[in-house]
């Protein structure tokens, strides 16, 4: 058995995405103890950002003709491909940033494209937890109703191009503990952050039982 983790916090010592991962991993590991966990921190160790250009061009490029970087590019794309092909559950913790996705793990999604084509479904029937941490409220009613960007994106990366078999961990209002102006919304994410710590619990076993 093999679990694929990737985070993609910036800070890596107060994430809340990673908190939340950290349980969901725990409830598999503790069903599978000699398991194996492939581990993949983008906020921590990037990848290149020019690694994806250099893999498409090299694509469309004589194998002669490719440059060593080509060629780096080219072999880092399938590694990452097979990280993910290879997972017999996931585990992936994406904080929002700025509305959207950070340009690391989109750098990660296009190389993984990359290596592993544009319409292979790389985690088909494979079971997977998102967790996604959202530091102001972006549900109905609320002044930023619909600049979320980036849970629609991942959904339809993971679900629908990769197949996986997806469960969504979300918890929003991260910030509003320490952001002033944020002060009325305290108890309601602390309630929104208890209920993430127990699905993620659920999840996690859930991941472990598929």
């Amino acid at each position: 058995m093999n679990l694929f983790r990737l985070d993609a916090s910036i800070l890596p010592g107060a994430s809340a995405s990673a908190e939340i991962a950290d349980i969901a991993e725990a409830e598999w590991t503790a069903a599978h103890p000699h398991a194996t966990v492939t581990r993949r921190h983008l906020g921590t160790d990037p990848l290149p950002a020019d690694a994806w250009t250099l893999a498409t061009t090299a694509a469309f490029t004589p194998a002669p003709d490719r440059t060593p970087a080509q060629r780096e590019a080219l072999a880092l794309s399938a590694a990452l491909a097979e990280e993910v092909q290879n997972a017999d559950a996931a585990i992936l913790a994406v904080p929002l940033y700025n509305y959207g996705i950070s340009q690391h793990f989109k750098t990660w999604v296009d190389l993984v494209i990359a290596g592993g084509g544009a319409t292979t479904p790389l985690l088909k029937g494979t079971p997977a937890v998102l967790v996604t941490t959202l530091g102001g409220g972006y549900g109905p009613g609320s002044p930023r109703e619909g600049w979320d960007h980036s849970t629609p994106y991942l959904e339809r990366v993971l679900a629908d191009l990769w197949q996986a078999e997806l469960t969504v961990v979300k918890r929003e209002l991260t910030l509003a503990a320490t952001t002033p102006g944020m002060e009325g919304l305290r108890d309601l994410a602390q309630q929104q952050h208890s209920e993430a710590l127990a699905a993620a619990h659920d999840a996690g076993r859930a991941l472990a039982d598929h």
